[in-house]
């Protein structure tokens, strides 16, 4: 806690700078809220205020800098939350909230400017400020005063900014402050007189205030090229709009004392108000929905559905063991109180299940009976081997994480199931900060260093993935023509990498929704996303972690969709009902498919990678598939354990263990580590990591795309392994795989829930093709594969594909019983799949119902379609072209001539009417019928696919001539 100067006169409190500007005030900003920390520490400053414009986005990375800085050892720096206000008028004041009620006040204020307006604009006003002011210490910055020291943006006129001045001041006595601030013109002795001439005037104090937007100076350049982006404008064409010196950056306190010789008393009294606003972001206190119902409380409810879920799970009685553990795991969920969290995730699965749609839990949550009793997961914990504290612990004292995949088609319906439920004041998804990465940065610094765009495109086309500082390196240039020494490039080169992790702007989370039992927007600011209907808090997953904040990932899948259409294509044509945890079990014949690689549309066993190894692996179990969809990731891929684990499979190689201790980690992967559980447990029983540090590695594994950090643990992972005598090659092989895992890494939990998905997928393909590939093509567009390709694999598998048919095909695409009369009359008749209108280009699904809706017994002429459908002659036309009309003994291009005599707009004058003498009959007209080869090339131009002849089958017999 800080003293103040009038208890304490012969030592006046260190100058706090309190508003300092990040790369969170996207594109102006020049340096991270880490590196404001991490420089105000080397200038022995014992607070900073982090104050982004009309947003606190970036407040919990400083505030993690700092607790990270004093768990280490090092100097000891609060984070003051804070925000620069700037009015719709122009008008700008920097707010810290003294305490819990004053943040929660000032987040109202900016949820209500964000909610007002489009994404990432604020709309405020005066009466806001006024209204929701109250407990905060306000530094109003003069008129004139612009973000940067660049002649960029407008600010309130002079008598705007005076009257504005005094309602504040006569509203919030001992609140308002004027802040004053360098602009190095050569003009600042001036101005501070001036000032504080004003703030005598208002009554007010003054203080200083260095409104810095660099941590350091180096930075001027990369500030320009920020500028030069925001404004799409080339640097070089930036003019005043440039910055004209490098020192809008941090500044000491002897700086400060210097600057403002003469008005020493506004550089202490800025460590008065900062020892006035006390609030850290430690003292949010989040609270999950109480989730109570009918006066039964959250435990007892929640043992309740559990129980029920039990006996629901095991019709014959739940084994002992898995009693046992539920009633561990229900006892750890109440020592923790967690059980509103596990009925808010319950309810909206229950939510879903009654709309019929699928969805199922994934993660460590399929470690958990309860989660599986509550019908979150379908996967039952006895398949997998690992323990419920993966989940939940204890030790950890981290929330649970639950993702939860529902069909993507309709997962929107779920979403806004939780805003109407909890009220968007109390629900919100998370953000998703999206930062400059490779390709990203080479072309907007490039196009601001005035780069031509076909040098970018080659510049872009030598980055591979997510790319990172180094990434185009000299040789690269050289190869594409580029001349490295060239100084313009090289600057450009240099500005690239410098720009490496930069935020640019906000985006939401695939799914993670906050829910809470008060306000959320007095948690955090509410803003509004991009997408109609959805609101978004500023802070990403890696900041409500930090905070300790609950989220529920509602995720989307594709393959839910498929799944759920296939289920409801067997129950209408088979009279057989499945869910995805009463599938038959352990299917020899899915096994023996799946070794023939011939897993076209399965899950995530679909790509080349994949069906080259699944032949390999050869699948004959369940925890086969675990390992399967775990194993071509790029954690094992990287760190060479690809082949040690099939030789020792396949018994080309002994299993044997580096130490009797990592044979218990390793025993199940036969020595070789394949899941990022076991890549921990190595770091902590191999290289001697501390809990704290291997939780450190786990965290930066989530972001090591956003920041790369994970190489920093390379000296200490390898330092331990050699100091507890493994081989020096084993340790370097078991980092690799770690950095893998940084890019792309699969836990045991998520395998064993992904799996469940193959075998699903795997089982309806084998048994049912045609239904399968009905259901896939109905949930498109998803997987590696084009219709054309989905069709042909359903074909090799003995269905009957029938063509796209203007009376008996609909929207989707559907099976119909096919009753050929050479049918053998022993044999039933055949399911055969109809492909529907969505596989013709251009058909939109309303015109399609209005086709289906009015057929009644049939169309008979094409001119019958349009009269009684009222759909557009377009329509017809690329119907035609599909060749739909031949249900009706039209060709394509019969039927063609018939949709194009039905172009719309009224006859020409000349043939309004009958001429004497004139033929008032169109002679009939014959088409020469279409080639094979005209066919073939049609269908691919109307549908992308042809039930006809193969291209190459054309081609066929000039190739063998030739």
């Amino acid at each position: 806690m800080f003293l103040l100067c009038s208890d304490c006169p012969e030592s006046p409190l260190p100058f706090v700078e309190l508003s300092a500007l990040t790369n969170f005030t996207f594109l102006t900003g020049a340096s991270h809220p880490e590196e404001m920390i991490l420089r105000a520490t080397e200038m022995d400053m014992p607070a900073l205020a982090v104050a982004d414009v009309n947003s606190v986005a970036g407040i919990v990375r400083a505030h993690t800098k700092a607790r990270e800085l004093a768990r280490d050892g090092g100097p000891k720096i609060r984070l003051i939350p804070a925000a620069r206000i700037i009015l719709t008028d122009g008008f700008q004041v920097t707010v810290l909230p003294r305490n819990r009620a004053a943040w929660g006040r000032l987040c109202r204020l900016l949820s209500l400017g964000r909610l007002r307006a489009a994404k990432g604009d604020c709309t405020l006003h005066l009466p806001d400020l006024l209204q929701w002011g109250e407990g905060m210490e306000m530094l109003l910055l003069p008129h004139g005063q612009r973000l940067t020291l660049a002649d960029v943006g407008t600010t309130a006129e002079p008598r705007l900014w005076q009257s504005h001045a005094r309602q504040l001041a006569k509203r919030f006595p001992g609140q308002v402050s004027l802040a004053m601030a360098p602009r190095y013109d050569g003009q600042d002795a001036t101005r501070f007189e001036s000032l504080t001439r004003h703030a005598k005037a208002l009554n007010i104090p003054t203080v200083a205030t260095g409104l810095p937007f660099l941590h350091h100076g180096k930075r001027r350049r990369l500030a320009d090229v920020l500028t030069a982006i925001r404004l799409g404008v080339p640097v070089d064409k930036l003019g005043r709009r440039a910055l004209p010196n490098n020192e809008g950056r941090l500044r000491s306190h002897t700086e400060m004392l210097r600057i403002f010789a003469g008005h020493e008393a506004a550089v202490h009294r800025a460590g008065e108000i900062a020892a006035r606003a006390t609030f850290s972001l430690d003292e949010l206190q989040y609270e999950y929905p109480s989730e109570v119902t009918g006066g039964e409380s959250a435990a007892q409810r929640l043992a309740r559905l559990a129980e029920a879920g039990l006996h629901w799970r095991y019709p014959e009685g739940p084994p002992d063991r898995v009693r046992a553990q539920m009633a561990h795991e229900l006892a750890l969920i109440s020592k923790l109180r967690y059980e509103p969290y596990f009925l808010t995730v319950h309810d909206i699965v229950d939510f879903a299940r009654k709309r019929g749609i699928l969805c199922q839990g994934r993660g460590s949550a399929a470690n958990s009976v309860v989660c599986y009793a509550l019908g979150v997961t379908s996967v039952s914990p006895e398949i997998g081997t690992m323990v419920f504290e993966r989940f939940i612990s204890e030790a950890r004292n981290e929330p649970p994480d639950i993702d939860v995949d529902f069909e993507h088609e309709r997962r929107e319906e779920v979403i806004q199931h939780i805003y109407e439920k909890y009220g968007r004041h109390r629900a919100g998804l998370c953000a998703t900060v999206i930062h400059y990465r490779g390709k990203r940065a080479v072309r907007e610094v490039g196009r601001a260093m005035g780069l031509s765009e076909d040098t970018l495109a080659a510049m872009s086309s030598q980055i591979w993935g997510w790319g990172g500082p180094g990434g185009v390196t000299e040789t690269r240039l050289k190869e594409i023509g580029l001349d490295p020494t060239d100084r313009r490039l090289r600057q450009t080169m240099a500005l690239i990498d410098e720009i490496q992790g930069f935020p640019r702007h906000l985006s939401q989370h695939v799914g993670g929704f906050i829910i809470t039992e008060g306000r959320l927007d007095e948690l955090c600011p509410v803003e509004n996303a991009t997408m109609e209907d959805r609101t978004v808090i500023p802070w990403d997953k890696d900041d409500i972690d930090t905070l300790k904040i609950l989220k529920v990932d509602i995720l989307a899948l594709g393959m839910l969709s498929c799944i759920r259409k296939a289920f409801d294509l067997l129950d209408k044509h088979h009279h057989q009902h499945f869910t995805l945890a009463t599938l038959p079990p352990e299917d020899p014949e899915t096994y023996r498919m799946l070794c023939r690689a011939d897993s076209l549309g399965v899950f995530q066993v679909e790509s080349r990678a994949q069906m080259n190894f699944l032949p390999r692996m050869k699948p004959k179990c369940f925890y086969d598939l675990v390992i399967q969809v775990a194993i071509i990731r790029p954690g094992p891929i990287q760190g060479d354990m690809v082949h040690p684990f099939l030789r020792r499979r396949n018994g080309q190689e002994k299993v044997s263990f580096p130490s009797d201790e990592l044979g218990r980690v390793l025993g199940k992967t036969l020595g070789v580590p394949l899941f990022q559980e076991q890549a921990m447990q190595i770091a902590i029983v191999g290289a001697g990591f501390t809990p704290d540090e291997a939780d450190r590695l786990r965290r930066s594994l989530a972001t090591f795309k956003k920041h790369g950090s994970v190489s920093e643990f390379h000296d200490r992972f390898i330092g331990g392994m050699l100091a507890k005598g493994y081989d020096a090659d084993f340790a370097r092989r078991c980092f690799a795989q770690i950095e893998g895992f940084g890019s792309y890494g699969f836990p045991e939990s998520h395998a064993a829930s992904f799996a469940l998905l193959v075998y699903a997928s795997a089982w309806i393909k084998r048994h049912h093709p045609g239904i399968f590939a009905c259901a896939l093509l109905n949930s498109q567009p998803m997987g590696f594969y084009a219709p054309a390709q989905i069709v042909r694999d359903a074909r090799e598998h003995g269905v009957t594909v029938l063509p796209p048919c203007i009376q008996t095909s609909h929207w989707d695409n559907r099976m119909e019983w096919l009753d050929r009369p050479d049918r053998d009359p022993g044999k039933p008749p055949e399911l055969a799949l109809r492909l529907g209108f969505r596989q013709v280009r251009g058909i939109a699904e309303e015109e399609a119902r209005w086709i289906t809706g009015a057929r009644g017994n049939g169309y008979q002429t094409v001119e019958d379609v349009w009269r009684r459908a009222g759909v557009a002659p377009a329509t017809l036309t690329r119907l035609a072209e599909a060749d739909a009309f031949a249900a009706l003994g039209l060709s394509r291009r019969d039927a063609l001539w018939s949709a194009e005599a039905l172009a719309a707009g009224a006859p020409l004058p000349l043939f309004a009417g009958d001429m004497d003498g004139e033929g008032i009959t169109e002679p009939a007209i014959a088409f020469r019928e279409m080639t094979m080869g005209e066919a073939v090339v049609e269908d691919y131009v109307a549908m992308r696919l042809t039930l006809r002849s193969h291209p190459m089958a054309l081609l066929r017999p000039a190739l063998d001539a030739a």
